[in-house]
């Protein structure tokens, strides 16, 4: 189970990580059913950690998404994890054996700055290395879709604050969405606050709650 010590926190849940992506991203995000489209559907989330969710999402995109269909994973991350640990923390699943397989080989052996990698045909990885806020800061192309998953919000509250979920909202297509694990109320009250429409639903492995959302259309 990875643990950041700089965080005093764990990677994912206790029970299944891997799950726990599904039911909290996938789901929160209304995936697959949103990416069944031939223009690019972008993917952005904070927090790159073990390549969990990323993982995760390629093996559901490749399993369901259209044909000719491409799909741009941007993850941005304040410490990025070396490739043996990610391999280490990703050989628990399985399920996710050819993703984790190659992601670990075309890893880089120090990430920094903005890393750039064609996983496969139509499947691109970025993950932009740094403060969160800073990083967003530059971006200006939104995304469809949103994975909230930084370390828990009384662990790390500035990958949480006002200042950074507008910036998620501005990076946010119309009609695009965000799912979160976190259901801290200040979290709640910023998303809103930024102008997303903010659900409640039932969180994963007996967690009373989760958030997901949208940005409205119009």
């Amino acid at each position: 189970m990875p643990y950041s010590r700089a965080f005093d926190d764990h990677f994912y849940c206790r029970s299944d990580g891997r799950l726990e992506c599904g039911h909290v991203f996938l789901s929160g995000n209304d995936l697959p059913r949103r990416w069944q489209r031939r223009e690019p559907f972008r993917i952005a989330e904070l927090g790159f950690g073990t390549g969990l969710n990323l993982c995760e999402t390629w093996r559901q995109w490749r399993e369901t998404a259209p044909e000719g269909a491409s799909l741009h994973f941007t993850s941005f991350e304040r410490f990025p994890m070396a490739r043996a640990d990610i391999d280490r923390a990703l050989f628990y699943w399985p399920e996710i054996e050819r993703e984790r397989a190659t992601l670990t080989e075309k890893w880089p052996d120090a990430p920094e700055g903005r890393v750039e990698i064609e996983l496969e045909p139509r499947m691109r990885l970025t993950v932009v290395c740094g403060a969160a806020l800073d990083s967003l800061s530059e971006e200006k192309i939104p995304y469809d879709a949103w994975y909230l998953d930084g370390f828990a919000p009384s662990r790390n509250p500035d990958m949480w604050s006002a200042e950074l979920m507008a910036e998620v909202f501005r990076l946010t297509a119309p009609g695009g969405r965000f799912g979160t694990y976190a259901a801290a109320g200040f979290v709640r009250r910023n998303l809103a606050a930024a102008g997303f429409t903010v659900e409640r639903r039932p969180g994963f492995a007996g967690k009373r709650e989760m958030l997901c959302g949208e940005k409205p259309a119009a």
